[in-house]
């Protein structure tokens, strides 16, 4: 989901009966259904499933059908639509940040680590592994010369901000920006693999990243090969 959808998702919550449903829903052990939601909020039944209906379309609530006395086989009536909220996850942060991602490198070094690995080792191994994977996502590679565009569209989506200049892509964004600048050699170095799996993923061996780092930009750019 692009920064403009996640926006739009949470910008649905500006209604004050939308959000009065979807905190009632939230705050729930059990799906919802309709008819109990517009008495919890004191609206009818049928603005209620607008809004309900709204909040699915946005990603918000989910929904499923059960017969809510538990009754099976002919006579026990028709499942009712009941609402629940998302197993995802909205956030929109401008400029962008990827904690989730250098969550994940971490977690997954530390594990190794606890095997018995080299922690710095393993941080390195985790994000290049981590950069094929987000390889994998973008274009295929079709003309040497269009390298540098392909790998600007995978470090996009991933909150970059890539900029072409004089034949390099330069990074105007750091996605891990409060972890690189209190961490900043593990967080860095877990970068620098990153970008390498991705170009290595990306069938680049062209492209090198370089640690360059500059203050209110990512550490690496990347290089053509001398």
């Amino acid at each position: 989901m692009d920064i403009t959808a996640r926006a739009s998702s949470i910008g649905t919550l500006s209604d004050d009966t939308r959000r009065a449903l979807y905190e009632h829903v939230s705050a729930q052990p059990e799906p919802v259904s309709r008819e109990a939601a517009a008495s919890a909020v004191g609206v009818s039944p049928n603005m209620a499933r607008f809004h309900l209906d709204k909040l699915v379309d946005a990603g918000l609530l989910q929904t499923e059908f059960r017969r809510l006395t538990g009754r099976t086989g002919p006579g026990a009536g028709r499942p009712s639509k009941l609402y629940r909220r998302s197993d995802g996850t909205i956030s929109v942060s401008l400029p962008e940040r990827r904690y989730d991602l250098v969550g994940h490198l971490l977690a997954g070094a530390i594990e190794r680590a606890a095997e018995g690995a080299d922690l710095n080792a393993s941080v390195a191994e985790v994000a290049h592994d981590e950069g094929l994977r987000i390889a994998a996502s973008g274009p295929e590679p079709d003309d040497p010369a269009d390298d540098l565009e392909r790998v600007s569209a995978v470090l996009a989506a991933q909150g970059f901000e890539p900029r072409e200049q004089d034949g390099a892509l330069t990074l105007a964004n750091c996605p891990f920006d409060s972890l690189a600048r209190e961490h900043t050699e593990l967080v860095c170095s877990a970068n620098l693999a990153l970008i390498g799996g991705v170009l290595e993923g990306m069938h680049c061996p062209h492209l090198r990243a370089h640690g360059e780092p500059h203050v209110g930009q990512c550490c690496v750019a990347i290089r053509r090969a001398q």
